[in-house]
């Protein structure tokens, strides 16, 4: 079921026209559907339950660290994969409990590592050996052992966007899968640390299982190699990756394929799973709405200039995403355009070339799928304030993160009194 759908000539978020919010609230603003969130969730738990056993599935929280969205998931009964102290910090107070949380990362702290003992979390994915020998001695300086697993780079092209994709060789995560079982005889007996399994991810927005297939296979032949040279197994953390439509009318694979991909392929291995999706729960649970400033005529096609802009939703710029475009009360009548935001850089640009609804100045329109990597990397660049962001249930709405001020940002910073 798709939740934000056209009602008696407006696109809805679930009950609510998306007029209501922005006279509300204003423009840009995020916009996420509890139902979507739900629906989505409760779909990749169904999917990965068809490997049967004892599974983990934890929401990658750097797809969208809103309190709001991760009260949410941890309803549904997700645990979270945390990035860093301040997303271990967002994850608990969201309502997700620390033994849920499993801390990846290649560049922890010394403080976060610490910081994560301190709150008991469930796991942490040590990206390179002396990540491993640091965490032990910090542990066993507090009378603890750290769960741990060591994240493993098995050398697979996701078929992903060089700058999301992450289990290639040249790649700066994990450690070459073929030095792993090295590493873990030097670790393993390390006072402080329970290293207990293994951990993969290959890439983000992946759109085929072909090779998450492949590094899984890899995965299963280093968990008997390590089996077999007397270490105990516990735990397979195996990432998250899994691609949604961007596209209207695209076909990505579904969470009930990729389980039973998975149960075909880690049959035998008596481990809990651990998955760690973030995309695949947020991004098509939200929208980001915009008001057409200008339709400013163009050497081949207009240009529709929006209030929205590359520092509300970096993705376009960052990766060359593609984000679907349409007016909030469209007429049926389409032209070919330009889209692009006020930011003055030639790159703030959301689409060229393009068939979208016919506007004009003062309509309003949304770019869909924005409720992954949307406001969590949205920046306050050109000094614009920093987009709000809101959550609807049925028929209600509230806002679950301010619109942020220049004027705010300013009351933090001050001139030294010798500048005069």
């Amino acid at each position: 079921m798709n939740h934000f759908e056209v009602i008696g000539g407006e696109l809805h978020a679930e009950q609510v026209p998306l007029s209501a919010i922005a006279e509300a609230v204003g423009t840009p603003v995020y916009v996420y559907s509890t139902a979507a969130l739900q629906q989505r969730a409760r779909a990749y738990k169904a999917g990965v339950a068809k490997v049967g056993g004892r599974t983990h599935v934890a929401f990658a929280v750097k797809a969208n660290p809103n309190l709001a969205v991760l009260r949410v998931l941890a309803n549904e009964g997700f645990g979270a994969d945390v990035v860093s102290g301040g997303e271990m910090t967002r994850a608990m107070a969201g309502g997700i409990a620390a033994r849920d949380i499993v801390f990846s990362g290649v560049g922890k702290t010394r403080a976060e590592l610490a910081q994560g003992l301190e709150a008991g979390i469930g796991q942490f994915n040590l990206e390179l050996e002396e990540e491993g020998v640091v965490l032990a001695e910090i542990a066993a300086a507090k009378g603890l052992r750290a769960p741990a697993v060591l994240r493993v780079n098995p050398d697979v092209d996701a078929g992903t966007h060089d700058k999301i994709s992450t289990g290639k060789a040249e790649n700066k995560f994990g450690l070459p899968i073929d030095q792993a079982p090295a590493i873990f005889d030097r670790l393993a007996p390390l006072e402080g640390l329970n290293l207990r399994g293994v951990a993969v991810h290959i890439g983000s927005q992946l759109s085929s299982l072909a090779p998450l297939e492949a590094a899984f296979e890899r995965i299963g032949r280093l968990v008997a190699e390590l089996r077999a040279n007397g270490h105990v197994i516990t735990h397979v953390d195996l990432g998250g990756g899994l691609g949604v439509p961007y596209r209207k009318g695209e076909v990505m694979p579904s969470p009930e394929a990729f389980g039973e991909m998975v149960a075909r392929v880690t049959q035998g291995w008596d481990v809990e799973l651990q998955f760690e999706p973030g995309r695949a729960i947020a991004a098509n649970a939200g929208v980001l709405v915009t008001e057409v400033l200008w339709v400013k005529p163009g050497v081949t096609n207009p240009w529709v200039i929006v209030d929205a802009a590359m520092n509300d939703l970096a993705r376009v710029a960052l990766y060359d995403a593609h984000h679907d475009f349409s007016a909030v009360k469209p007429s049926g009548e389409t032209f070919v355009a330009n889209v692009a935001g006020p930011v003055c850089e030639s790159s703030d640009v959301f689409a060229k070339g393009r068939e979208i609804d016919l506007v004009k100045a003062g309509d309003l329109a949304v770019l869909h799928s924005a409720g992954a990597y949307g406001a969590t990397m949205a920046s306050m660049y050109n000094s614009r304030p920093l987009v709000p962001e809101v959550l609807v249930s049925g028929d209600r709405f509230e806002v679950v993160a301010r619109r942020v001020s220049a004027e705010a940002i300013m009351g933090e910073e001050q001139v030294p009194d010798w500048l005069g």
